[in-house]
């Protein structure tokens, strides 16, 4: 008898949740995203590698030749001031790579915010997370050691007011331990609050100033032109891009109908 009623009661169990499941919306398919747009400037002109000089707040002459950085830990400002934290992202920006300058956050919480914030680098726990893959593989050429941990942000060129014989600069800024941590937190306001939801998708256009990279605490080539290791010279790079990044506008991405 005992086992006639649990059975029963088992078989009306399945049932309720079959037919619960058969008119639930589809979570996944209505799962919310924000886009992020970057675009890379070198004051008020866009940047381009190789082929334009540019002029340094020493007032050094260069070109550039390539510029990288990882974005992630990404979190959203609520407009009532709450803290939304994204699933995990890790993502390699490269100048050279179009597509890479294009960031979908997926399964963004529905509602409205006023900032994001996000860190430039990998945090500690990655760096020491042992072999990873995408965006984080060594192949990337933007990992050291399981010591030095990973490249947070690179930048290279030439310039005529290095003495050496190539003319050229290496910035391979990283360091995630105490005294050596160059990971940065950035924090963008909107314009204005955007409403996100399955069918607003919203595009955050932004600007990454490579002339921050120079100043306020101003680097002259002549007497930085090498950085491969994490300490002092890193530290002061990476205390002047964290401000390169600016909001410059908000778009659509896209209209999704049931």
């Amino acid at each position: 008898m005992v086992l006639r009623i649990f059975i029963a009661y088992a078989c009306w169990f399945l049932l309720v949740n079959t037919l619960f499941a058969q008119t639930s919306p589809d979570t996944h398919r209505a799962s919310s995203s924000l886009q992020l747009s970057i675009k890379h400037i070198m004051g008020q002109q866009p940047l381009v590698r190789n082929q334009v000089t540019y002029i340094n707040a020493a007032g050094e002459p260069f070109t550039i030749s390539r510029f990288r950085y990882f974005l992630s830990n990404f979190s959203l400002e609520s407009a009532s001031g709450d803290t939304v934290v994204l699933p995990p992202a890790y993502f390699l920006v490269d100048d050279a790579i179009n597509t890479s300058t294009t960031i979908r956050l997926d399964n963004v919480p529905a509602g409205q915010y006023k900032c994001i914030r996000f860190l430039i680098g990998v945090d500690s726990i990655r760096n020491m997370s042992g072999v990873q893959s995408g965006a984080l593989s060594v192949e990337t050429g933007m990992f050291w050691t399981w010591n030095s941990g990973y490249i947070m942000a690179q930048i290279e060129g030439h310039s005529t007011a290095i003495a050496s014989p190539t003319k050229e600069f290496l910035f391979h800024v990283g360091g995630y331990k105490s005294k050596d941590q160059v990971l940065k937190y950035v924090s963008l306001p909107f314009p204005q609050a955007v409403t996100i939801t399955a069918s607003n998708q919203p595009c955050i256009h932004l600007s990454a100033d490579v002339e921050k990279w120079f100043l306020p605490d101003t680097v002259s080539f002549k007497n930085i032109a090498v950085i491969m290791a994490p300490g002092m010279k890193a530290r002061q790079v990476a205390g002047n891009y964290q401000h390169m990044f600016q909001v410059t506008g908000i778009t659509k991405v896209n209209t999704i109908k049931d």
